[in-house]
C-alpha cells in the first residue's frame, strides 16, 4: 500500500504563476505530481542517493501508479 504525506509549502509569486502556467499546458500533470518529481529529484541530487528517492522520482517521472 502506497502511503502518502500532505504538505503545505509557501513558494514565491512568481513560482507560483509559473507552475500555473506548465500545469496548464501540461494536463496530465497535476501540482502534486510536480512537486514530487521535484523533491525527490533534489533529494537524488543532493542527498545520500536513497533508493526510495529513485523510484519516487522515476514512478513520478513516468505517472506509474504503485
Amino acid at each position: 500500500m502506497k502511503i502518502t504525506v500532505s504538505i503545505l509549502a509557501e513558494i514565491p509569486e512568481e513560482l507560483h504563476e509559473s507552475l500555473k502556467g506548465y500545469l496548464e499546458s501540461h494536463p496530465a500533470w497535476d501540482q502534486d505530481r510536480v512537486f514530487s518529481a521535484a523533491l525527490s529529484l533534489f533529494l537524488l541530487q543532493n542527498g545520500d542517493s536513497d533508493r526510495r528517492a529513485s523510484r519516487v522520482y522515476l514512478d513520478t517521472l513516468f505517472n506509474y501508479a504503485a
